[in-house]
């Protein structure tokens, strides 16, 4: 069984820091894309970074310039940094990766985590 964990959540004020951390464990082949997506409550879920097994990146405008994405591969772990945080990023913020448990699965499965809270006030 695969679980995301995600941590690095809580309160901040606008122009802090955030770093969020998701780790990956359970019986993994390999990873594929992993990525951040964040929800506000009555919205649909939105993408706001995803990197490749190859350290590709792409970004939602709205975050471009402030937050990256990186990870540890050794670690299975995606982190995203957030700069310049505004109360408009408040939200849930959630883990996601497509991961391989079987070898002959080139496509993989997608999991998700339980979501950790960021609040960006004063």
């Amino acid at each position: 069984q695969v679980q995301l964990v995600e941590s690095g959540g809580g309160l901040v004020q606008p122009g802090g820091s955030l770093r969020l951390s998701c780790a990956a464990s359970g019986s993994i082949f390999s990873i594929k894309d992993m990525g951040w997506y964040r929800q506000v409550t009555g919205k649909q879920r939105e993408l706001v970074a995803v990197i490749t097994s190859g350290g590709s990146t792409n970004y939602a405008d709205s975050v471009k310039g402030r937050f990256t994405i990186s990870r540890d591969n050794a670690k299975n772990t995606v982190y995203l940094q957030m700069n310049s945080l505004k109360p408009e990023d408040t939200a849930v913020y959630y883990c996601n990766a497509r991961i391989r448990i079987d070898p002959r699965d080139y496509f993989g499965i997608n999991y998700w985590g339980k979501g950790t809270l960021v609040t960006v006030s004063s």
